[in-house]
């Protein structure tokens, strides 16, 4: 789908410091595509399931190598002792410049240690005494198939307020979705709460309209009729692929003041190469 010219003033803050989202696997990938990508440019490395601390590492060692900022993410509910949150800062500080980290409750419907959620690992003062200067924590702007949206706002808040109390700086990655309206709606809501800190607005980089709804319907992203009209997706049929064109093209005219900073973060479920391929070729038809 083709994408109006933009405002060109708004696009380039929109798109000022995008990060970009790589798992232990896709060291080989990022390799391929570091020439398309900004020196400087904020890398989460995420916790998942099968990878081990040691791959976790030799991850964000290779963010860093190629010239790019490292965010570890930590996954509270995957820690199966106290140790285990020290040994992992004790070996990514070994290996790289540690001042990012991404902390998340993880999957796991009941935690398999001593930390219950994010902010368990963010009371505990851990990444304090490890010289964390900026964490980042979770958004979500269509909500949570397994959390209410009270426990969601209450969690937000006490994380902000325990950040700031330790001077640590924070930011927010939301998930990722196919419409503007709740992102817009939903930054519009926190900044009314106070809730100040940069937002990354999550987007689903080109992948076929399997795969988009195939992790649409884990994370709990809507996949409504009027989205998939928007995408002009075959739902029925899943043939094609779909990049985030038009929720750029949707946020762009509507981001003012009352929303806030915010960035992009780019989730390359499509593979990193043609992720950056297409943030290359949409900047360059944009004109920024």
């Amino acid at each position: 789908m083709a994408t109006a010219t933009l405002d060109k003033t708004a696009l380039s803050t929109l798109f000022t410091d995008y990060s970009l989202e790589i798992t232990p696997k896709d060291v080989e990938a990022l390799q391929n595509a570091a020439h398309m990508i900004p020196q400087g440019t904020l890398i989460s490395c995420t916790f998942l399931p099968g990878a081990e601390f040691e791959d976790r590492v030799v991850a964000a060692r290779a963010i860093q190598d190629l010239g790019f900022k490292p965010v570890p993410h930590i996954s509270a509910r995957r820690l199966l002792v106290k140790e285990d949150l020290n040994r992992f800062l004790d070996m990514l500080k070994a290996q790289i410049d540690l001042k990012h980290v991404f902390v998340i409750a993880g999957d796991p419907s009941e935690p398999l240690g001593p930390y219950d959620d994010a902010l368990a690992v963010i009371n505990s003062g851990t990444l304090k005494e490890y010289g964390i200067e900026h964490v980042g924590i979770s958004g979500y702007p269509e909500g949570h198939p397994d959390i209410t949206n009270e426990k969601l706002v209450k969690a937000m808040h006490d994380k902000v307020a325990s950040l700031k109390e330790q001077g640590i700086d924070y930011s927010i990655m939301t998930q990722f979705g196919f419409d503007a309206d709740p992102v817009l709606d939903w930054l519009k809501q926190i900044r009314a709460e106070g809730i100040d800190g940069p937002v990354r607005i999550g987007l689903a980089g080109p992948a076929s309209i399997k795969t988009l709804l195939r992790f649409a319907a884990r994370c709990g992203v809507g996949t409504s009729a009027k989205v998939v009209k928007k995408y002009g997706l075959s739902i029925t049929s899943l043939i094609g692929s779909a990049g985030p064109d038009p929720v750029i093209a949707d946020l762009v005219p509507e981001l003012g003041p009352e929303h806030g900073k915010t960035h992009l973060h780019f989730y390359p479920f499509g593979g990193l190469v043609k992720t950056n391929e297409w943030i290359v070729n949409f900047k360059d038809k944009q004109g920024i």
